[in-house]
């Protein structure tokens, strides 16, 4: 049985599909019923099983009566995928007066997952009436959190939040046969992005890629799931991180804040990116910027 969030569209809805054409129970959670509705349909038209639960994950409230609802149905969840996610792509230059982005962001992507971890953890822990115990945590996280871009200084954060989170519990719960996985998705072309139009233009992987990374990871249960330039970023960094600063500064001078990020006067301006940008982007393949 797999809980998995945000699976309406995108990276939620193509897994969702994934696992229903290999015979899996899926639990779909996001706000609308009727596109989870469409989603149940495509699941159990692939030779799956799909229940509906409907729920706002911004709210810790209705959180804890969803789970409920799914314990009391299903008995117990045996893999969780947190996929739901809010993006917001601002310098923090046009950020001064806006924390309510950092709040909104650590509400959904942070808060909301971890609520959702402390409901369901008690029940994967304990062994249930036919002898199973365990459970798997796949937090799909963001390559932005190994390579520290410009500009998502709120979306990181929340998901640089979650990955530490679940690294500090995962010694606790590893010999209750509890696994937790993070996947540093690249970009990838779902709603989501779409109002910056410039990624138009931009290298990404589709949806049903990024639903095979995570039906990988639900076989295989590693602690962390990567792409190459997100893996060599994240160890330059660490390796030098001043120089890997210059480097990045570049790309931020490359790449223009949105119209909506600008707002006001600001946003009649360009949006669409050079074709130098668009080169740049190119050879640092899945990065967002």
């Amino acid at each position: 049985i797999v809980l998995i969030t945000g699976a309406s569209s995108g990276i939620g809805e193509a897994a969702a599909i994934a696992i229903g054409e290999a015979g899996g129970t899926v639990v779909l959670v996001a706000r609308g019923a009727e596109k989870l509705a469409v989603t149940a349909a495509a699941v159990e038209a692939a030779g799956g099983t799909a229940h509906v639960h409907p729920c706002d994950l911004t709210d810790l409230e209705a959180i804890d009566t969803m789970v409920a609802d799914v314990i009391a149905q299903h008995g117990r969840v045996d893999i969780l995928v947190n996929n739901a996610g809010r993006s917001i792509r601002r310098s923090i230059a046009l950020s001064y007066d806006r924390f309510h982005d950092f709040e909104r962001t650590m509400q959904l992507n942070y808060f909301g997952a971890v609520r959702l971890i402390l409901s369901l953890l008690p029940v994967m822990r304990q062994p249930s009436p036919d002898g199973r115990k365990g459970g798997h945590i796949i937090n799909i996280s963001s390559i932005g959190v190994q390579t520290n871009t410009p500009r998502f200084s709120a979306y990181v954060a929340s998901k640089a939040a979650l990955d530490a989170f679940s690294r500090c519990i995962a010694s606790e719960v590893i010999d209750d046969g509890v696994h937790i996985t993070t996947i540093h998705m690249p970009l990838v072309r779902t709603p989501m992005i779409a109002p910056t139009t410039m990624y138009d233009r931009f290298p990404t992987i589709t949806p049903a890629e990024a639903a095979d990374m995570i039906c990988k990871a639900m076989i295989r249960k590693p602690k962390k799931v990567g792409t190459t330039l997100g893996n060599i970023g994240e160890l330059a960094y660490q390796v030098a991180p001043r120089g890997v600063d210059v480097i990045l500064n570049a790309g931020y001078k490359m790449f223009p804040d949105s119209k909506a990020a600008r707002g006001g006067a600001e946003a009649g301006k360009r949006e669409e990116p050079s074709s130098e940008s668009v080169a740049f982007a190119h050879i640092l393949r899945g990065v967002h910027w």
